[in-house]
């Protein structure tokens, strides 16, 4: 179904020619394989301009599914845009920096000269003027707002206000920036979100409810351990999945223990294993989930928090002893979390969808979450619902797993089973559906 993708990014690359079928000879019609020549240069020169601009994994950004030759980027605006963005937020004013990539972005791709097409896809924030020119020529607009807008800025601001000490005080509410979001809301013909409390958000500011389809979000699962999880009992098992190319479709992993071995006496049990991953900010609760271990200091329990820290050194250092802050880490390391751990918690005061809840689902971890985000965990048998700025309610929902020790490995089963619904196939057949029915009208 894509005529064209268009974005800021694309790591363009040498793309082998696909085996010869009625698919690929399709695509080909439209798009010949990207070969070695004038592109390599290219190439390596962004490569050595955006080393220091952009991380290194945007250098290999791409999607292998879609040929080269339907992708349009503005791979040198796009570094001026990252620049002005990182100059501008370096004085407190990332909003005005992104209201003006935003719309320089969206101006850009309304004057290209597009696919024939019936459909337009876009971002919110980065969508305005393309929006507008799509509408006058005549497709049909749908719009991804990817997080519940002024709603969520207003719940953070007076979540810092109240909590200063946290990362400082909050900025001022930016509104020329949302009002940019109202007049997308004003012209798209559909506009998806990716959870209720999304469309909660946006129905409070006054969006018409007929426009509104919800679209949750996708996670591509990848082979997991089927084992009881690691708390302190298990045997040896292995950390984390291996490697794509080493990860044959449809095999699965078990626990094992040495056939020789003969183990006697008591079980002996580590202490709970509580995981955090993911930004760590006020958005997220990080407050809370630390307020809730200074609650459980006198229990067998630790908390682990990994991600990039969003709040002051100081704010880091008041935690619990219970608690252990880790800082950011690679992708094939958060496998590893997910595989050490009893619990998943998110705390969180406002997220359009939260993929970590999924993540963590799918590696057979149950979730503590509160209702403001995407409703992916059901009561009793994946996680808990908590409200949110709740720390009481958070630390008696962990201890539940304290006094059933086995309620993590009860749970796991059926935890994976919920992250396999949120498929990249679900969401494409929903997509589908939301399309061919507002076409039909």
């Amino acid at each position: 179904m894509l005529a064209g993708l268009v974005t800021d990014w694309y790591a363009f690359g040498e793309r082998k020619r696909p085996r010869d079928n009625e698919t690929t000879r399709q695509r080909d019609q439209s798009s010949s394989p990207v070969v070695r020549g004038p592109w390599s240069v290219v190439r390596g020169l962004c490569s050595v301009v955006c080393r220091p601009v952009v991380p290194r994994s945007a250098l290999a950004a791409r999607a292998e599914g879609i040929p080269d030759g339907l992708v349009r980027a503005f791979p040198f605006r796009s570094l001026l845009w990252k620049w002005r963005v990182r100059q501008l937020a370096k004085r407190g004013r990332s909003h005005e920096a992104y209201l003006q990539t935003d719309s320089a972005f969206a101006a850009a791709v309304a004057r290209l000269k597009l696919p024939p097409h019936e459909v337009f896809f876009g971002y919110s924030y980065a969508s305005l003027e393309t929006l507008a020119a799509e509408k006058k020529r005549g497709a049909l607009t749908v719009l991804d707002q990817i997080d519940p807008g002024p709603v969520h800025f207003r719940i953070v601001a007076e979540e810092m206000a109240r909590h200063p000490e946290l990362a400082g005080p909050p900025q001022p509410f930016p509104e020329a920036y949302f009002a940019r979001s109202r007049r997308e809301w004003e012209i798209a013909d559909v506009i998806v979100v990716n959870s209720e409390w999304s469309r909660e958000a946006l129905l409070a500011e006054g969006v018409n409810p007929a426009k509104i389809e919800i679209l949750p979000l996708a996670y591509e699962t990848v082979k997991e351990t089927t084992g009881p999880r690691d708390n302190g009992t298990t045997g040896p098992k292995v950390r984390g999945p291996r490697k794509a190319a080493e990860q044959p479709r449809g095999e699965q992993w078990s626990v094992v223990s040495s056939p020789s071995t003969v183990v006697s006496g008591p079980v002996v049990r580590g202490p709970l294993k509580v995981l955090w991953l993911g930004q760590v900010n006020v958005p997220k609760g990080i407050h809370y989930l630390m307020e809730a271990a200074r609650l459980l200091e006198r229990e067998k329990i630790h908390f682990d928090v990994v991600g990039p820290i969003g709040i002051l050194p100081e704010a880091v250092t008041s935690a619990p002893k219970n608690m252990t802050f880790h800082g950011p880490v690679s992708r094939d390391r958060a496998a590893e979390w997910y595989q050490q751990a009893d619990v998943f918690v998110l705390p969180t005061l406002s997220d359009g969808f939260a993929l970590t809840q999924l993540e963590a689902l799918a590696h057979g971890l149950p979730v503590i979450v509160t209702p403001n985000c995407g409703r992916v965990v059901e009561e009793g048998k994946t996680g808990f619902v908590v409200p949110a700025r709740d720390a009481q309610a958070l630390a008696e929902t962990i201890m539940r797993f304290v006094r059933n020790r086995d309620l993590s490995s009860e749970m796991s089963p059926k935890c994976r089973e919920a992250a396999a619904v949120f498929s990249i196939d679900a969401y494409g057949q929903r997509l589908i559906e939301i399309i061919n029915g507002y076409r039909a009208k």
